[in-house]
């Protein structure tokens, strides 16, 4: 089996597993009961805190333990909103954001928020003097995400946290779901970021669990009321084994983080120049620096991506269409429509995700397999004539 669909989910590091067991059997009081067992459960939950707060380059008391990155969004872009109200009602995001943010903006914009959804290039990147046309003296936020799902493009955070320094009191919100663990971190978490996401089954955790980065002194309207957890942000009971697995799969994966980006790019590289070779074959995730190593993004005219995706099913390789979280619904290839991308073409692209446990065996194996398939639509659809 060759898994390429990464950027979906990826599987629990054993290792990760081992600790979640451990605590799960081990620690298993309340972290809010008064007893020793929950005192025991409470200690863990800080220190797993302080070694994520650690390996981000946070405080502690700045990390927010969520249920994973549409939580964490939701939270971050609603509450603010909410929050943000009575100083002005204007939020602003790119065309291009996973659902879990278009659709919460979606929903302010029904609550009577107004929206601006900033265009992308040929690239899928926002222009930062789009968004500085855009901002006014009603806005309370920005929301735009770090790498994209779709195509991984990298958007340009550096530079819209030079212009949002003129704005200290605009809320700056970086989806940053895909970027963690890709050698791409200080460009897509500066330090005028004020709040960003992580889910941890992205980076070899269970599912279920995320993270909620707020700057200190930030105030966000909390979503949900209940018995004051994550300091009143976030009420219900932490899932404790899932937390102390994701702060051991989030040292795992920065350990060497580097070399597991090159290799990464190494896979991505070699993918692409076979592709690069073929009539037919669009490309949308150039090897270039504006471009997260571990996304290949393409489509095979004529033939649409859920096709494609199930041919390479069939020969035990497993791929997505442009977001598994979109790929069920009419929303897919969003951030092609965006870009301009015929529609044709867009609902022919399918998108390869790597992680560092994939081999240069395993795309020599992609190439071959998909070398065939090409073969037999391209008689199908003339391609190259």
């Amino acid at each position: 089996m060759i898994y390429f669909d990464n950027s979906a989910t990826t599987k629990i590091d054993p290792e990760v597993l081992s600790t979640y067991t451990k605590v799960a059997t081990d620690i298993w009081g309340n972290p809010s009961s008064l007893h020793k067992l929950g005192d025991r459960a409470h200690q863990m939950l800080e220190a797993s805190r302080k070694q994520v707060a650690s390996l981000l380059g946070v405080k502690p008391h700045e990390v927010f333990f969520t249920s994973g990155g549409t939580e964490s969004n939701n939270t971050a872009i609603k509450g603010t909103a909410f929050e943000k109200r009575e100083f002005g009602k204007h939020i602003i995001t790119s065309s291009v954001e996973h659902a879990s943010v278009a659709n919460a903006f979606n929903s302010l914009e029904k609550l009577g928020f107004r929206v601006t959804r900033l265009p992308v290039d040929k690239q899928g990147r926002v222009n930062v003097n789009d968004l500085r046309q855009a901002i006014d003296s009603d806005t309370t936020l920005v929301s735009v995400m770090g790498v994209n799902n779709e195509i991984g493009a990298i958007q340009p955070i550096d530079e819209i946290s030079d212009l949002l320094e003129n704005y200290p009191t605009i809320h700056f919100h970086v989806d940053n779901v895909q970027a963690l663990g890709k050698d791409i971190w200080e460009r897509v978490f500066t330090p005028r970021v004020d709040l960003t996401s992580l889910s941890a089954h992205k980076f070899h955790a269970p599912r279920g669990i995320g993270v909620l980065y707020k700057k200190e002194g930030k105030m966000l309207m909390p979503l949900n009321d209940g018995g004051g957890q994550e300091k009143g942000l976030r009420s219900g009971t932490e899932n404790l084994a899932a937390i102390a697995a994701m702060a051991k799969a989030m040292r795992l994966v920065l350990t060497d983080e580097s070399q597991k980006a090159a290799k990464e790019q190494a896979i991505k590289d070699k993918i692409l120049s076979y592709l690069q070779t073929k009539p037919g074959i669009d490309i949308f995730s150039p090897s270039n620096p504006d471009f997260a190593p571990h996304v290949l993004c393409f489509a095979l005219e004529g033939i649409r991506g859920e096709t494609l995706v199930h041919t390479l099913e069939s020969r035990d390789i497993f791929t997505s269409t442009t977001s598994a979280c979109a790929s069920k619904t009419a929303d897919e290839a969003s951030t092609l429509v965006a870009m301009h991308v015929d529609d044709k073409i867009a609902t022919s692209a399918i998108r390869l995700s790597f992680d560092e446990s994939n081999t240069m065996q395993e795309a020599d194996k992609f190439i071959a397999e998909f070398d065939d398939i090409y073969q037999h639509f391209a008689k199908i659809n003339h391609l190259g004539e």
